[in-house]
């Protein structure tokens, strides 16, 4: 009797196995190539004079997704539904029907190659927008084809139109929202857009990479998300009022700087005159959209410590007053700038110049003071008002005051003639206009300042709006 083993059971039945399956690779007129896909060399499949790649090799390119007896390829703002043919002859020629985005085509599909699902490329270079030859299967690279909008009550949207899906940086410098698409293309221009809160956008070329920068409005939020339809891709961006704001609060003090007005009280003029200045310039400032806080009004003033407070929670403080000195004969309008040192420790070393990352955010240097100084003056000039430029070393308010800070004296309580020019609306309506006016462009151009390249007031956000594309791929 013959002892059976499990060897000599199924060991003929193996190898005849073995043997019609290298038989059949045989016959299938499998060969091995190398195939330059989007810079990068990898091995491809000719089977029947059609080239193939495999799922893994496709993979770092495309998004590819099995559901069931289809394929399903998504990249370059495309997708394509191609069925799996078990048949590979049948697979290699135009009996199946491909689905290329919204269009139904006759075409070669995928197929099983030792057990791995493989992709003719031929027809993934027609579905995706690809060039391919013979060994070579090259993408388009992206390419900005246009600029729109669409207003909104509270929030403008900003639509970037692609022919295929980028990756795309979102940065905020300051007021400055920069959408840079890598590795991409485009006509250089500045776009007059429609919007209530983004009037422009322009287009620049910067190395390999296209820039699109908007200015933020005041008090506005930003989301910035992809959408992949027919044909290409879409980067969306919208901007306003109406968006939550979700950088860091740092940054809040370049979109809502605080304005601080401190009124001082004068007895003896008949008239509040440095109540009706802040006020006047309040108004002003308020109806532009700036924040602002006053220390008092007709009916109540806040404590020492509260204005102390507010004048270090301050982007711009501003106090008005009237010069008061027994027997003096000085007259005139002065602008005051602190010369004191302040109690905080930091806020001194900014001012010595050490500055620290996002210091400038929050703590100004001297210089701060002296450009709204002379923004100021030649501001009361331009009304017909001569001011006068001196500095005040014991003014705890003016040296706590972290951003620019300045003390506005509309005059003197004892000199008559400041008196009269004090007591005419036209006197009253030059100085609230100088304050306004002054204040608004000094802000305006901060943020511009922190929009440039050099500022590190930036908050970074990476979108990818398709599959991922190898370094230097074309």
């Amino acid at each position: 009797m013959t002892k059976t083993t499990p060897f000599s059971r199924w060991g003929r039945p193996l190898l005849l196995s073995a043997g019609l399956l290298a038989a059949g690779l045989a016959g299938a007129q499998i060969t091995l190539s190398k195939l330059n896909l989007a810079g990068k060399e990898v091995q491809s499949v000719n089977l029947y004079g059609a080239e193939y790649a495999s799922r893994d090799t496709l993979e770092g390119l495309f998004d590819i997704e099995r559901q069931g007896s289809v394929m399903r390829v998504v990249g370059m703002g495309h997708t394509m539904l191609l069925p799996i043919d078990t048949d590979q002859v049948r697979a290699t020629t135009d009996y199946n029907t491909v689905q290329l985005d919204t269009e139904r085509v006759k075409a070669r599909t995928a197929t099983w190659v030792n057990g791995v699902v493989h992709f003719p490329l031929d027809t993934l270079a027609r579905g995706l927008g690809a060039q391919y030859k013979p060994g070579s299967f090259t993408l388009a690279r992206p390419q900005l084809q246009g600029v729109s909008n669409r207003a909104g009550s509270s929030s403008d949207r900003l639509v970037l139109d692609l022919n295929r899906d980028a990756t795309a940086k979102v940065e905020l410098r300051g007021t400055q929202l920069r959408i840079i698409l890598k590795n991409t293309t485009g006509k250089a221009q500045k776009y007059t857009l429609r919007g209530a809160f983004v009037p422009s956008a322009e287009v620049t070329q910067q190395d390999a990479d296209l820039i699109v920068s908007v200015t933020m409005p005041q008090n506005s939020g930003y989301r910035v998300y992809p959408v992949v339809r027919a044909g290409g891709t879409r980067i969306v961006a919208d901007i306003g009022p109406g968006i939550p704001q979700d950088f860091p609060v740092v940054l809040e003090r370049l979109t809502k700087p605080l304005i601080v007005l401190d009124p001082t009280r004068v007895e003896g003029l008949g008239r509040d005159v440095t109540l009706d200045v802040a006020r006047r310039a309040a108004q002003l400032l308020a109806e532009a959209g700036w924040q602002v806080r006053m220390t008092r009004d007709q009916s109540r003033a806040l404590g020492w410590n509260e204005k102390l407070a507010l004048a270090r929670q301050s982007d711009v403080y501003l106090a008005l007053d009237m010069g008061r000195f027994p027997g003096t004969q000085r007259s005139g309008v002065t602008v005051y700038e602190s010369s004191g040192g302040s109690r905080s420790q930091l806020i001194n070393a900014v001012r010595a110049g050490k500055t620290p990352p996002y210091t400038p955010l929050v703590i100004g240097d001297n210089g701060g003071s002296r450009r709204l100084s002379q923004l100021l003056r030649g501001e009361l000039k331009s009304g017909g008002v001569t001011a006068e430029q001196d500095s005040l070393r014991r003014m705890l308010t003016l040296s706590e005051a972290p951003q620019a800070a300045l003390m506005l004296e509309l005059g003197w309580a004892g000199n008559p003639q400041d008196r009269a020019n004090l007591a005419t609306e036209a006197r009253l309506q030059a100085l609230s206009v100088a304050v306004a006016r002054s204040v608004a462009t000094y802000l305006t151009a901060r943020a511009a300042n922190a929009s440039q390249a050099s500022s590190e007031a930036t908050t970074v956000q990476t979108i990818l709006t398709g599959g991922a594309v190898p370094q230097g791929a074309q």
